[in-house]
């Protein structure tokens, strides 16, 4: 039986962005980091669905990847600071961007995807 309650719409980015239900807008995504969670714990609403598959790890390191070795030329080719120097600034800063970006990429698109209905291509029999 479907559940038949109305709840609001509410807008999916904001909450993909925040880590809510796609649903209801209140209840957790996520059960740990990047871990999605069973079910919302407001609405009911199972989490069997979201599958974000590799989609956002190629938008996070993609964009930040160009915007840290965009920084690092910059520093590189204006201040000339040591190798290592580049080392403790821009790794860390690679790492803890990647890893909150992933985590909102994830939400948003798995919020987009329970509000346009997106599912898994199925080849129809013609037969």
């Amino acid at each position: 039986m479907d559940d038949q309650a109305h709840y609001p719409p509410i807008d999916p980015i904001q909450a993909g962005l925040r880590g809510k239900c796609p649903r209801c807008g209140q209840g957790k995504l996520f059960s740990g980091f990047l871990e999605i969670g069973k079910q919302c714990n407001n609405c009911g609403l199972d989490y069997s669905f979201a599958d974000a598959g590799d989609g956002p790890a190629v938008f996070v390191i993609l964009i930040i990847g160009f915007v840290v070795v965009g920084l690092a030329l910059w520093t590189e080719v204006t201040y000339s600071p040591p190798l290592w120097l580049h080392f403790i600034i821009w790794m860390p800063l690679a790492v803890i961007l990647c890893l909150t970006g992933l985590r909102k990429a994830k939400g948003v698109l798995i919020t987009l995807q329970y509000k346009n209905k997106a599912a898994q291509g199925v080849l129809e029999d013609k037969a």
